[in-house]
């Protein structure tokens, strides 16, 4: 089904008219808000949720999670090039974009506006845990226009074709890698599926969509990371993203079960 990842050369930008570009990586990341802005609104009226609040909120979401991941990305994956080259902060249009970041920061964005106008926090969130791995399916495609993020050295018939040029210093005699950004595109979708499921039969208690989503991604990016070339520091075998996915699948779990016994 994807034997044409071998052969298919993708080139980051989409359109070249002189003083614009259109890359692909920024075109899908417009594409990934669209469609999750036309699944909330939908959303919406199966709980009954403000449309006026969500509008407030998605627009402050989507300028705060950009920050956030870009800024996650420069500080933690790559900040000893970034402080030679200041200005390429602001290019995220040619990729460096970390979703823990962008998760990080829609938390806080979250939190604080419920908080200022007395909105149930968890309602919420729940909302933009059930499209926030279909947005991550959708943007995940901007890996592979940049060839970036791609795995470890493979030969299956879906795995992709890396160009030299891209390709780290310690693999350049290879030529095909797992496609991790496909991987996780379709777990991503699947995760999608069974948040959407679960939110729209209302048999789940409020919270339970934010939880499963923290955990279910968690999970997916702990072992998406055993495959994944990009530089990280290790500690007791493990990436340190991974640490932080554990790290995340514990606090949901602890709170949960707090939850459920009042202590919350």
């Amino acid at each position: 089904m994807f034997f044409w990842l071998q052969n298919f050369l993708p080139q980051p930008v989409l359109l070249d008219l002189g003083a614009i570009k259109v890359h692909w990586y920024g075109l899908l990341i417009v594409l990934a808000i669209i469609v999750c802005l036309i699944t909330i609104s939908r959303l919406a009226r199966v709980k009954n949720l403000s449309p006026g609040h969500l509008s407030n909120l998605f627009f402050y979401l989507i300028i705060f999670s950009i920050i956030g991941a870009r800024l996650y990305h420069v500080l933690f994956y790559n900040f000893n090039y970034f402080i030679n080259r200041p200005i390429d902060v602001l290019k995220v249009w040619q990729g460096g974009m970390a979703i823990h970041g962008a998760i990080v920061a829609g938390i806080i964005v979250v939190f604080f506006y419920c908080r200022k106008h007395q909105l149930n926090l968890l309602k919420y969130f729940d909302i933009f845990a059930v499209v926030l791995p279909l947005g991550q399916a959708i943007g995940r495609w901007g890996n592979f226009f940049n060839q970036e993020l791609f795995g470890r050295p493979c030969d299956y018939s879906w795995c992709l074709f890396i160009q030299l040029v891209n390709r780290p210093a310690l693999y350049q005699n290879f030529h095909y890698f797992h496609p991790v950004f496909l991987y996780e595109s379709l777990l991503n979708i699947i995760l999608f599926i069974i948040l959407l499921f679960g939110y729209k039969t209302k048999k789940w208690p409020v919270g339970a969509a934010t939880f499963i989503y923290l955990i279910g991604y968690s999970i997916i990016r702990f072992f998406m990371e055993f495959l994944r070339l990009d530089v990280s520091q290790i500690f007791l075998g493990l990436k340190w993203v991974q640490w932080l996915s554990l790290l995340i699948i514990m606090t949901v779990v602890l709170f949960w079960k707090s939850r459920k016994r009042g202590a919350l």
